[in-house]
């Protein structure tokens, strides 16, 4: 028995185990030579559970994780890791964990988490026993050849186990923090802005640009982030060079953003190109191969993107592509004066392949990184389609769910993405939980029970706060709720804590006087009552439309909730 009344079994006649505390680190031993498979093993670890234990696990990319019970575990988003189309692991291998398992016992809840990402990816899976689960710790090594390697140290990860989730996610966060040290951004005041992709995708124009300036006064005065998204670009890969939707160019998009006295921001999606580039074009070297020299497709071997397929991936391994995107970035941010870069598609920087330095893909997205970072000096960098634990400390905020679409069930899919992940917020970085989006557009709307739910889940979520509607046509709905997210986020821009896996109930401080409760149910939920609690008697009160719910104070309030997806959100105010 080792470390928090767990058996632990370490066995490795190759790798060295290293223990402080509640965190291992591993090293390959000096005179062990072979090589790293994507399954290398770490440790393995066995656990009396019972069967109905809800666990949470993370996944390599944005669109993956984890949640259900220990003996029925399913994806909490539409992409695992493993479906016909990312292919990071097989389909029919099993289930992997990414970077940390959460198992939430009778008692209390046990992490085991990576709290390092530097080289590898590090994933757990669970295999049933006939009294217990065996948990095992495994690394991907990418096939690399110790023999190779200056550095034999891998990576690090912790077991803790705690009463409370808070309390466990706490101790992981500063684990973490010893080997990825938060960004700037992280505990800097929090971005409340616009983006136009959920108001125009990939057809924005220079005018709705203007247009949506204009609007943004009296409702919509709080606004100070504009983005400019995808759509404005000639091609991927070719970020300087304007489509002809912008004819004065996007330098002077930016500079009228700036002279309405709001602070711009651009999208990018540094590591690909499409086929018809002139990024592509004119530096074919640049790009990362397979191993007979072709240049690879993403389609070959993982999702292939979302348009302007094919997608073809910078070798960021390479010191002249290096030097390529901190010029990129860097000319945005000096000449341009764009402050905040949303950087998509980053998975795709770690895709496997023939590179320019023996690396692992890993360590070339993070060169990669390194070299907008280079680039960007102060300005923000927020994190989008990105493999998670290979962006810790890269990055000051962090998208964690899905897209936003306008239907009650892509509202309750990042609903419980965002839940899952909130913990991370002003962590690791700031999450992004996607766009407020409360004005239906001719192809895509929802009725009012969707919307209502969607606003609810972003009052629980925290992180930036993001306009996705067409301002000049916001809706009555959209106007009232976007003021009353501003209002929560003047006051606290954290995010509500969750007592349980179940992601029923969170509350948050708001003030010296006030607390917010937010509650939930979701789709295969029959009608329930809870029981929300406050230190003090108090009176309670609808948060929306301020209505008091109570006759007398009082620190016990039952709140029903309908069967099937639905949502309310309460202040409780002491007198």
């Amino acid at each position: 028995m080792i470390n928090n009344n767990m058996t632990l079994l370490v066995d490795s006649n190759q790798i060295e185990t290293i223990i402080h505390g509640d965190e291992f680190t591993f090293k390959i031993k000096d005179d062990s030579h072979f090589e790293l498979s994507s399954q290398t093993a770490l440790w393995r670890m066995t656990l009396a559970l019972d069967s109905h234990a809800q666990i949470l696990g993370d996944g390599f990319q944005m669109l993956a994780q984890t949640g259900g019970r220990i003996d029925q575990p399913h994806p909490i988003g539409r992409c695992p890791d493993n479906n016909g189309e990312y292919r990071i692991y097989p389909i029919d291998a099993p289930q992997r964990y990414y970077n940390y398992l959460v198992i939430q016992t009778n008692q209390d809840f046990c992490l085991m988490g990576f709290s390092s990402c530097q080289r590898f990816a590090g994933y757990f899976e669970i295999e049933p026993q006939a009294d217990h689960y065996a948990i095992t710790a495994y690394l991907d090594g990418e096939e690399l050849l110790t023999s190779e390697l200056t550095n034999r140290y891998l990576e690090s990860l912790v077991v803790i186990r705690e009463a409370t989730l808070d309390a466990v996610f706490s101790r992981f966060s500063n684990a973490i923090a010893r080997h990825h040290t938060p960004c700037a951004g992280t505990h800097a005041q929090t971005p409340v802005g616009w983006c136009s992709w959920y108001a125009y995708y990939a057809n924005v124009t220079q005018d709705h640009i203007a247009e949506n300036l204009e609007a943004m006064q009296d409702a919509f005065a709080e606004i100070e982030w504009v983005l400019l998204d995808d759509g404005y670009q000639a091609h991927m890969g070719d970020w300087l060079t304007p489509s002809n939707k912008f004819p004065d160019g996007i330098d002077a998009v930016i500079a009228n953003i700036r002279a309405k006295g709001k602070k711009p921001a651009i999208w990018i999606a540094p590591f690909i190109a499409d086929k018809d580039s002139e990024l592509l074009s004119n530096h074919p070297d640049w790009f990362v191969t397979h191993s007979d020299g072709k240049l690879l497709k993403a389609e070959e071997i993982t999702y292939g993107g979302w348009r302007c397929t094919p997608w073809f991936i910078l070798d960021t391994s390479h010191p002249e592509v290096q030097a390529h995107l901190t010029s990129v970035v860097r000319k945005m941010r000096e000449q341009w004066g764009v402050e905040l870069f949303k950087l998509d598609a980053n998975y795709w920087g770690t895709l496997k392949g023939q590179r320019f330095a023996n690396v692992t893909g890993i360590e070339a997205y993070r060169m990669g990184m390194e070299a907008i970072r280079r680039g960007a000096g102060e300005a923000w960098l927020l994190g989008c389609n990105a493999p998670m634990w290979p962006s810790l400390g890269l990055v000051d905020a962090m998208r964690v769910s899905d897209d936003v679409e306008r239907f009650s069930g892509r509202f309750e899919q990042i609903a419980k993405e965002n839940f899952c992940r909130s913990w991370q917020h002003q962590r690791l970085w700031q999450i992004d939980p996607d766009c407020a989006t409360f004005t239906s557009l001719p192809n895509q709307a929802a009725e009012y029970e969707a919307y209502d739910f969607h606003r609810n889940a972003l009052l629980a979520s925290g992180g930036l706060l993001l306009s996705g509607d067409p301002l000049p046509d916001a809706s009555p709905l959209a106007v009232s709720s976007w003021q009353k997210l501003v209002l929560r986020q003047s006051q606290n821009s954290a995010n509500a804590r969750f007592d349980d896996l179940h992601f029923h109930h969170a509350t948050l401080t708001l003030n010296t006087k006030e607390t917010l409760h937010c509650a939930f149910n979701y789709h295969y939920n029959g009608a329930q009552t809870l029981t929300l609690q406050s230190q003090v008697a108090c009176n309670w009160f609808d948060y929306w439309s301020g209505e008091k719910l109570n006759s007398e104070p009082t620190a016990l309030f039952e709140l029903s909730l309908p069967s099937g997806l639905a949502a309310r959100s309460l202040i409780s105010r002491a007198i």
